[in-house]
């Protein structure tokens, strides 16, 4: 059974959030695209028995973004207070684009509840000549050819739809300059302090990406003390919907491996 809540948390932060399933935990985190982006793929990781967590981020959807949450880092700091409110731990912290970013945020903030985390083509760090590709003033059709595989399949016709739909995709673009465009869609400091980040990470990078490209992800995966790098041929920038099974599979895979594999040991 999902629930969707609302959680009052210190800072004068409120929270929107779908909880389902029972198990063990793990926070999901949406990119640009919205929460919409994760929730089929948090309902089947749901059915294998784990208890998924899925927020929106201050500010998407059209919920409230208090003054002083402008920045990765302080959406980082929202969901270890998140974490702490649910007294959970060894929290599976699965993030897609921006969400990605946060997860690395999250994992060098809360050792003790973080267990480990999947970066789902993840923005966030600094790689020369690897740019991350400037999407303002495109239109939906030109960047839903660079972040799938099938663009015809996804791409969003703002034409089609509603006036509540069109103001949640304003809120999310308004939430998303208000957090990664200065600089853009990165933190020079960060691929640095990931050496710092003992946890697991499995990097997961659709190899047909023209948002964050394969070279980019290969970095990402080195900056960790123990991370794994996991090309996926057929996806993009979404590999959670284009190739959601097999995702589901090597989650499944990294919750079943016993502790000891989790240690990087």
């Amino acid at each position: 059974m999902t629930q969707n809540i609302v959680v009052s948390l210190p800072d004068s932060v409120t929270l929107s959030l779908s909880d389902q399933g029972t198990g063990r935990p793990v926070l999901l985190l949406h990119g640009g695209a919205g929460p919409r982006s994760v929730l089929a793929f948090g309902a089947a990781l749901a059915a294998t028995g784990a208890r998924v967590l899925i927020p929106t981020h201050p500010g998407f959807m059209g919920t409230p973004r208090p003054d002083w949450c402008d920045r990765v880092s302080d959406i980082a700091l929202v969901y270890a207070d998140l974490l702490a409110h649910l007294d959970l731990r060894d929290v599976l912290v699965i993030g897609n684009s921006l969400g990605g970013w946060v997860a690395s945020e999250l994992a060098l903030r809360e050792p003790a509840r973080v267990g480990r985390i999947v970066l789902l083509n993840a923005a966030g760090i600094e790689v020369e000549g690897h740019p991350v590709a400037q999407l303002a003033g495109l239109s939906p059709a030109q960047i839903a050819a660079l972040a799938y595989c099938e663009p015809a399949r996804f791409a969003i016709d703002p034409s089609t739809l509603g006036p509540e739909a069109l103001a949640a995709l304003a809120a999310n673009r308004a939430a998303m300059a208000a957090y990664a465009n200065e600089p853009y869609m990165h933190d020079p400091k960060l691929r640095r302090r990931l050496r710092r980040v003992t946890q697991p990470a499995l990097v997961v990078w659709g190899e047909r990406d023209q948002v964050v490209d394969l070279a980019y992800g290969r970095a990402y995966a080195d900056a960790f003390a123990h991370g794994t790098f996991a090309p996926m041929a057929g996806a993009a920038h979404f590999p959670q919907l284009e190739q959601p099974e097999r995702l589901l599979a090597l989650v499944s895979e990294l919750m079943a491996a016993p502790p000891a594999a989790r240690t990087g040991s």
